[in-house]
């Protein structure tokens, strides 16, 4: 089983968005000492829920302060960036790191981000999988052309190149049958349980996906009990996630449901390794033998304070790690 942590850089109150950036490279370094797999950090705009804009330059900061642990973007949005530009960005860390870099992609929302970035709601709604595959082909030849809808060039070298294979973000069926269809693994996200989970890499499998290469996005909170975790994320998370899933803002006027903090850390807490090492242990047991994912990345800074965070990582390094990998 591997293991990482997922890196949201999410505002709490009285935090500022400088420090708590900091903060995010430090839990980075702490995850490898602590003997995680690797650290997937999320890209946000606008808004208080990450502030992180770009998680390839936090993840080239994290690399130069790293030696082992893995890095990838979890998840870099493909509806408001070039494609052969966001390759150019990943073979550069591909090589700075030593080949420890995974790029994970997502189609994104319909937010105000693509009138801000000017790409607008058809890369959204209809260029996904053209920019899929046109990163695809950046990052697995000497060389690009492009000829399609949304992108039309002629021939140009990839300087630097890199053979990588992007990871995508997976929240609808469409996503699921294309991640399949283009041999991708996917990238789960920590709202669903694991009969959800399972019906997604069903369907992969049912479309012709490779087996294996998933990961699973979740959120972990070591405690010296499972009632005492799921008590203090259910007073700290929502002071966060309430302001912080607002900032979703559509860029058109279609209407948005908004999800109740309170009832979300609610269900997060009951379908995620929160709680003694015991439970959180036999949480990732579950879930990888009914989902048959075996790749899991963990949010750690659920409390709001980083030296809470910076023991959540120590501890679930010290306690957990060696009951899932003895």
């Amino acid at each position: 089983m591997r293991i990482g942590i997922f890196v949201v850089a999410g505002l709490f109150p009285g935090r500022q968005a400088g420090p708590t950036l900091a903060d995010a490279v430090e839990w980075i370094v702490a995850a490898e000492e602590a003997g995680f797999d690797d650290a997937w950090i999320a890209e946000h705009h606008f808004m208080s829920y990450g502030v992180c804009p770009s998680p390839l330059t936090l993840a080239a900061v994290a690399i130069g302060r790293t030696t082992r642990i893995g890095l990838g973007t979890a998840v870099s949005v493909l509806s408001t960036q070039h494609p052969v530009a966001l390759a150019e960005q990943a073979a550069v860390l591909h090589h700075l790191s030593g080949g420890r870099f995974t790029l994970g992609v997502g189609r994104g929302g319909p937010w105000v981000d693509l009138e801000v970035f000017g790409t607008g709601l058809d890369r959204y709604e209809r260029g996904f999988a053209e920019s899929l595959d046109l990163l695809m082909s950046a990052l697995s030849g000497a060389s690009v052309a492009a000829d399609g809808e949304f992108f039309r060039f002629r021939e140009v070298p990839m300087v630097p190149g890199a053979r990588l294979r992007p990871v995508v973000a997976c929240t609808s069926p469409g996503t699921v049958d294309l991640a399949a269809s283009r041999g991708l693994p996917m990238l789960l996200g920590m709202h669903i349980g694991d009969a959800d989970k399972a019906a997604l890499v069903r369907r992969y499998r049912e479309h012709g996906g490779p087996p294996g290469g998933h990961v699973a996005a979740g959120v972990a909170l070591v405690g010296d009990s499972t009632a005492e975790a799921v008590r203090e994320l259910k007073e700290r998370m929502p002071s966060w996630l309430g302001p912080g899933l607002a900032g979703y803002v559509p860029v058109d006027d279609r209407p948005r449901t908004a999800r109740d903090a309170g009832a979300y850390v609610e269900l997060l807490t009951g379908i995620h390794p929160v709680g003694s090492a015991e439970h959180c242990a036999e949480t990732l047991r579950r879930t990888a033998e009914s989902t048959g994912i075996e790749h899991f990345i963990l949010l750690v800074e659920g409390l709001g304070e980083h030296r809470r965070t910076l023991e959540n990582i120590a501890r679930f390094g010290a306690e957990v790690l060696p009951l899932l990998r003895g």
